[in-house]
């Protein structure tokens, strides 16, 4: 045998890492594959009910913004969504993985309902409402201080640890609604204070979701002045980069772990205060409804830019919207919106493969040879 005639076989299609690629073309591959979702999503409905796809994505445009109504509820869960997004912003781009802003939210979430269950028909609205965020930001800030000072001082893994965290706030949740149950027996705590509707947001701009609105885009506005202009914001970058190298520049790369997290925990404490005093005016475990989550990919998809942010959360809660709306117009039971949801989310994650990586074919690399 001759040892010298083995040849080596290339591959067909090969995996090529890019090299730097422009924005306008970043978002063209994600425009492309949000459109591939949506023909992806429209063949799966069609398949289950039978239905044309003009139709079916009809009634998703009727679900998400065909009243009114429809219309603020989508803009209120997008800014629910968005805040959240922002709340992650500060850890995640200290490289510090906060999974726990579900937990974050339900704190917050319990400690707004706290304020308006025992303290409504003792303060006016305002000085409530007032009491509300900052108590809510509070129990926020708590429960992202507690990884955050194990991270510091421990090293310990804060992805498990606010993981972790994200179900012992669900249990104390539990805790506050057996103490809250209205009417008595029924698990849940009901609208709270819903004859006075102390600790309501108000109605702004025409809308009971207008303060939502407003609150929102100040803190992500905020939020980016903070992190592009700041000297902390500068830090956190620094410390995202390389600690080695932030020690070196002299800052307290502890400090700065633990005074992130309080920001970030903050502002997920106060999304869930927005949830509750200013959306649903009630308490359980599935207030914060996987935003927390959903947030992550909002986050990671819009590389912090708020602008991107407001553009993703939106088309993701459109496309929510609209799918519950046509669960029920087609029969379908309440996860075909979650199975559309996970199409939308599965081709918009794989999008960002195709950034950083491109496919090579063989022919293509022989003819430039």
């Amino acid at each position: 045998m001759n040892h010298n005639t083995v040849t080596n076989k290339e591959p067909l299609i090969r995996m090529v890492k890019r090299g730097h690629i422009g924005k306008k073309r970043a978002w063209t591959i994600r425009g492309i594959a949000m459109l591939i979702s949506l023909m992806v999503c429209a063949l799966v409905i069609v398949g289950i009910t039978g239905q044309n796809p003009l139709q079916v994505y009809a009634g998703i445009i009727d679900g998400a913004v065909g009243s009114n109504r429809r219309i603020w509820v989508t803009i209120r869960e997008t800014f629910a969504l968005l805040i959240v997004a922002v709340g992650l912003v500060p850890a995640f781009q200290m490289h510090f993985w906060n999974i726990g802003a579900e937990g974050q939210i339900l704190m917050g979430g319990v400690a707004s309902a706290a304020m308006m269950i025992y303290l409504g028909d003792a303060l006016p609205n305002w000085l409530l409402i007032v009491l509300i965020l900052v108590v809510s930001s509070l129990a926020g800030l708590l429960w992202g201080l507690l990884p955050a000072l194990f991270k510091a001082h421990m090293n310990t893994n804060e992805t498990l640890f606010t993981l972790m965290l994200n179900y012992v706030a669900m249990q104390i949740t539990t805790f506050a609604i057996v103490f809250w149950e209205n009417p008595a027996g029924s698990n849940t705590v009901g609208i709270i204070n819903s004859a006075t509707q102390k600790g309501w947001f108000p109605r702004v701009l025409g809308s009971n979701y207008g303060l939502n609105v407003l609150l929102v885009l100040a803190i992500t506005a905020a939020v980016s002045i903070y992190m592009k202009y700041s000297k902390q914001g500068y830090e956190i970058k620094v410390v995202g980069e390389s600690q080695n190298t932030a020690r070196y520049a002299a800052i307290n790369v502890k400090w700065v772990i633990v005074r992130t997290m309080m920001i970030s925990g903050a502002i997920c404490g106060l999304a869930g205060a927005i949830i509750v005093s200013g959306a649903s005016h009630t308490i359980s475990t599935s207030t914060a409804g996987g935003r927390g989550f959903t947030a992550i990919i909002v986050a990671w998809m819009s590389k912090f830019n708020p602008i991107a942010m407001l553009a993703i959360s939106g088309f993701l809660v459109f496309m929510q919207q609209g799918s519950i709306q046509i669960a029920s117009q087609f029969g379908l039971n309440e996860n075909a919106s979650d199975i559309i949801t996970g199409i939308l989310l599965f081709f918009m994650i794989g999008s960002e493969f195709f950034l950083k990586y491109r496919l090579e074919f063989k022919h293509r690399k022989e003819n430039a040879k």
